[in-house]
């Protein structure tokens, strides 16, 4: 089947950093066009659209030239991941744009792909009290590929999963360093992910977005919503706080 040409804007805000790219595929040739990250104390609300207004701009593009959008959807910072969703709506609107929601960390080990490693590969978002978002993929050939579903668990289990694998374990994420100090000694086999290929980015949201976009699994951006695996503290504290009222 002939992929149809495909010029897609991605979003990434998951966490401390906020990125955006352009990747276009046209005559069957894929090529990352433009991309733009901030890493600064400023909120995702305040940097996020002017970022991409400006690469736009630098690359001679604008939202006319956009065929799609994709953002990372979650797991992570639940700020981030609503600015990330409510900028793509806000930009699929005027032109009735099909958008795609991605897997952060499916995103984040995208960005291997081509990389001439062979290998298991750990993505690790930091989501306190000792547990991680996770998920697990292999690595062959420059191919990546999902073994799990994104969860999130604790340090000890993810252990107890890996400490009998043989293969080496390429470990990503903006929670990489803590997982690697955490498991280092009983999984010798990790491997620290070096600093340029570790954390999330836009690029990574983009590829894996266009296999979505083959798959035609795109939605509208009226039904785009964030994909959290677990609550956010605030409502949390108050589900628990009412299951407690309950008992007393």
């Amino acid at each position: 089947m002939e992929q149809q040409p495909v010029t897609l804007l991605a979003i990434e805000s998951s966490a401390g950093s906020a990125s955006c790219a352009v990747l276009r595929r046209e005559n069957g040739t894929e090529q990352i066009v433009c991309t733009a990250a901030v890493n600064n104390r400023l909120t995702h609300s305040q940097t996020l659209m002017p970022m991409i207004h400006d690469m736009l701009k630098n690359a001679g593009l604008s939202l006319s030239n956009i065929s799609h959008l994709a953002v990372a959807v979650g797991p992570g910072s639940f700020t981030g991941i609503r600015i990330g969703v409510a900028a793509v709506k806000g930009l699929s609107f005027p032109n009735d744009l099909p958008c795609v929601g991605v897997s952060t960390l499916g995103g984040m080990a995208r960005r291997m792909e081509g990389v001439p490693y062979t290998g298991l590969i750990l993505t690790a978002m930091d989501a306190r009290c000792q547990q991680i978002y996770t998920a697990l993929f292999s690595a062959k050939n420059g191919k990546i590929e999902r073994l799990t579903p994104d969860e999130a668990l604790p340090l000890e289990e993810v252990k107890k999963r890996l400490t009998s694998e043989k293969r080496s374990i390429l470990v990503i994420g903006d929670g990489a360093a803590i997982t690697y100090g955490a498991l280092c000694e009983a999984i010798p086999n990790l491997i620290l992910a070096p600093e340029s290929l570790r954390y999330q980015h836009a690029t990574g949201v983009a590829i894996e977005a266009l296999l979505a976009v083959d798959r035609e699994e795109c939605v509208s951006g009226e039904v785009l919503v964030p994909a959290y695996l677990r609550l956010p503290q605030a409502e949390r504290e108050l589900r628990a706080k009412k299951e407690k009222t309950s008992q007393d």
